[in-house]
């Protein structure tokens, strides 16, 4: 009996303290980190904001077509000139001799030729002879005509009314043909950089530029508009001028150049920084077509695409279903279901579920399942 005892006691003693004991940490359920993609629209994303980079509209790197040795520059850099002007000169010397000795030749190939004229209508010479006399003449009359040339290319001129830009050589170096000698612009009319993402260059108009002049020309509010830095109350219209057909294979973006006059009350330069303000109106077609990344799009059970709708308020997600299109490349074309301007997942979306909470995933973060899902 006292045994039996003693066993129940020792048993109860040790429900005891199992029960004081803490129990077993449970991992309260966390928000999934996962990574957003805003759906390119028309709606609240209509207006999108570009950094870009000023250049001249029109600039050249000028050059002598000859070599030789700088003998003189005629201008700072800064410096406006107008077209024609002489810029710098080189040593001239072995050029004007060499048009010295052209013209000799030049002259004496003329005596003959005009003495084998007289000489052949009298018979006095063959055929032959005169022939190779009005070779030599014309021969030596293209050559001088060269040497004038290059003695002429000596001197460097102006193309276009402009700003020197930047100056490479100096006074006496020694140059090669086509080294630049000055970097020249005309600052009257600039041009704006910017590079515009694939999914953006895909949907432009075929007709945008025309669009752009001719909403200018009815006097219409602009769509696209610079921004300079310290003068944020001043929009500057822009118009298209160029589109790259090929992409930068670092970026995948496409190198876009827009144009505009000169401001007035302010100094503008080449490689300033601006800030390109683009109502996308103006460039994309009122279409519903939308493309989104390849992952965002999952399957129900019925094999019906969705995508999963960030509700930016309550931060959790909905299911939304969609219709899909095309493909290109890590994207895929959205027919149907989505407006433009919403937030879906892109990265993580095969972890989640209906009302799901969920947290913005940092860039280095990796969507994976927590240790309680199966992988």
């Amino acid at each position: 009996m006292y045994t039996k005892t003693l066993v129940v006691l020792l048993f109860c003693c040790v429900l005891q303290l199992s029960g004081c004991s803490d129990p077993p940490a449970t991992s309260a359920p966390s928000s999934r980190p996962v990574k957003i993609f805003t759906v390119e629209g028309l709606g609240n994303q209509a207006v999108r904001n570009f950094p870009g980079r000023v250049q001249a509209s029109r600039r050249a790197n000028l050059s002598f077509r000859l070599p030789g040795v700088v003998e003189e520059i005629l201008v700072r850099e800064g410096e406006f000139v107008q077209q024609g002007q002489v810029l710098a000169r080189l040593d001239d010397t072995d050029y004007r001799i060499a048009m010295e000795d052209r013209q000799a030749t030049f002259d004496s190939a003329q005596n003959n030729y005009q003495r084998a004229k007289e000489l052949i209508n009298d018979g006095a010479i063959s055929r032959m002879d005169y022939d190779r006399l009005e070779a030599e003449f014309r021969t030596a009359q293209a050559a001088l005509n060269q040497a004038k040339a290059d003695l002429d290319h000596t001197e460097l001129r102006a193309p276009f009314d402009g700003n020197i830009g930047n100056r490479e050589v100096e006074n006496f170096e020694e140059v090669q043909a086509k080294q630049t000698i000055f970097q020249f612009q005309n600052l009257s009319q600039l041009d704006i950089q910017i590079d515009v993402p694939e999914s953006l260059v895909r949907r432009v108009r075929p007709d945008a530029r025309e669009r752009m002049e001719a909403a200018r020309a009815a006097g219409e509010e602009p769509k696209v508009v610079a921004i300079f830095d310290g003068h944020p109350d001043e929009a500057f219209p822009l118009l298209l001028k160029e589109l790259a057909t090929r992409a930068d294979p670092q970026t995948q973006t496409f190198k876009t150049t827009l144009t505009m006059p000169k401001p007035e009350t302010f100094q503008v330069l080449p490689g300033m920084t601006v800030n390109v303000r683009v109502d996308l109106s103006a460039l994309l077609p009122s279409d519903s077509t939308k493309w989104v990344p390849v992952r965002a799009v999952q399957a129900d059970s019925g094999l019906n695409p969705r995508v999963w709708k960030l509700d930016p308020d309550s931060m959790t997600v909905q299911s939304l279903a969609v219709k899909t299109g095309r493909m290109s490349g890590g994207l895929v074309e959205i027919t149907e279901g989505l407006q433009g301007g919403e937030e879906i997942v892109s990265v993580g979306a095969s972890y989640l579920s209906e009302g799901m909470q969920v947290t913005r995933m940092h860039q280095s973060e990796q969507a994976i399942p927590r240790e309680d899902e199966p992988l």
